[in-house]
């Protein structure tokens, strides 16, 4: 039995939401997620890899070496396609495949220094534009967004 009457506007996981003002909210929250995310992806410093490869190199770089399969489930996509995915960062000298410790059939990416540069410097070139926006805000705004990073950090990880 729900305790509270927050408990009973919460959107619930089949998609239903508790009221009008709830579907209305998860849905800016969906729009806002989305147009920001897709600025931030505007964000690049090397034009050449494709946002799938960002991502790649990402998880790498969050999650540590890892073999394709691996990868593969992580990323969402099918074990062929990130075979690709890999060999053109191979080719593009941002990850080296590695002998696999316990299975010598399998390889194990590795992301280089090179990769870690690059990301590192697209960090910085999204944190600045992203701190450029939010100096356009007044102090609570401001206090209001960093309050919110948590949740939103906890939502990106459910």
């Amino acid at each position: 039995m729900l305790n509270t009457m927050s408990e009973l506007s919460r959107p619930q996981p089949d998609g239903r939401q508790g009221t009008p003002d709830d579907a209305a909210a998860v849905s800016a929250l969906r729009s806002a997620v989305m147009r920001l995310s897709r600025r931030l992806k505007h964000q690049r410093v090397d034009e050449s890899l494709s946002p799938t490869e960002m991502s790649v190199l990402g998880t790498l770089a969050r999650c540590g070496s890892a073999t394709p399969g691996e990868l593969a489930r992580k990323e969402h996509v099918q074990p062929p396609s990130m075979t690709r995915i890999v060999a053109m960062l191979e080719a593009k000298g941002l990850v080296r495949l590695e002998p696999h410790p316990d299975d010598r059939r399998q390889k194990v990416v590795t992301q280089t220094e090179q990769a870690e540069a690059m990301l590192e410097e697209s960090r910085r070139k999204r944190n600045a534009w992203l701190a450029e926006l939010v100096s356009g805000l007044d102090e609570d705004e401001w206090a209001k967004l960093r309050a919110a990073a948590p949740v939103l950090e906890k939502l990106a990880q459910l």
